[in-house]
């Protein structure tokens, strides 16, 4: 099969984590959670007494944790200097950060040059999940992909994962965090001009993954 590099951006709770995952196992792809990278500097920054609400604290120290991703769809690792964060940086604390810590230039462009090294050493090719895949971190990939969902339906969903958090505080801490991601200077959450739209609001998550399913296969059949 053709190498095929594929960017999948949206908002939380659109299901991209499953959607990218899955797509991934099945095509015989790599897979990157660029968020977890986002969060892993942020858990490092507050594991480290850094002021995350300091920008220039959070530039000064953003070159310092060593970020590991692994790319196996089925069993995805994250590693900050040699510890596993897979765990740690899905707490609140960590959630409530993030937009701050990844907004700061210095830390999208250590991360941005990170996330390109991987895609480019992914040998038979990878599945990106983020906000600004298609836009900033990969333009030339070969399928862009943005999904989105009405918001209550990611609500729902994240208050599904999060195991009986009130929805509709979800969905209002989902909409702050658009918010904060669509209006930031640098690599804001966008959908790239040349990006196939899936709306999955109503669409089951099998549903999704078999429409990007083809949508791959498609890219790479053709000529």
């Amino acid at each position: 099969m053709e190498s095929v590099i594929v960017a999948i951006d949206g908002p939380s709770g659109t299901g991209k984590s499953s959607t990218s995952k899955a797509v991934a196992a099945k095509l015989g792809l790599s897979y990157l959670d660029t968020g977890a990278q986002y969060r892993a500097i942020t858990w490092w920054m507050l594991s480290n007494g850094v002021d995350v609400d300091d920008a220039d604290a959070v530039a000064s120290a953003a070159g310092k944790p060593v970020i590991v991703s692994g790319t196996d769809p089925s069993h995805p690792t994250i590693t900050v200097d040699g510890v596993d964060a897979s765990g740690p940086i899905r707490t609140q604390e960590v959630t409530s950060k993030v937009s701050a810590v990844s907004a700061v230039p210095e830390v999208r462009a250590l991360i941005t040059d990170l996330q390109r090294s991987i895609a480019a050493g992914a040998e038979h090719g990878i599945v990106v999940e983020g906000r600004d895949i298609g836009t900033t971190v990969l333009p030339d990939a070969d399928l862009k992909i943005f999904l989105t969902a009405s918001p209550e339906a990611r609500a729902a969903r994240r208050s599904g994962e999060l195991k009986g958090a009130d929805v509709h505080a979800t969905r209002e801490a989902l909409i702050k965090r658009d918010a904060a991601d669509s209006s930031r200077k640098t690599s804001p959450l966008a959908k790239a001009d040349d990006a196939v739209e899936v709306d999955t609001t109503d669409l089951t998550l099998q549903q999704v993954i078999e429409c990007v399913v083809t949508l791959v296969e498609e890219k790479r059949a053709a000529p």
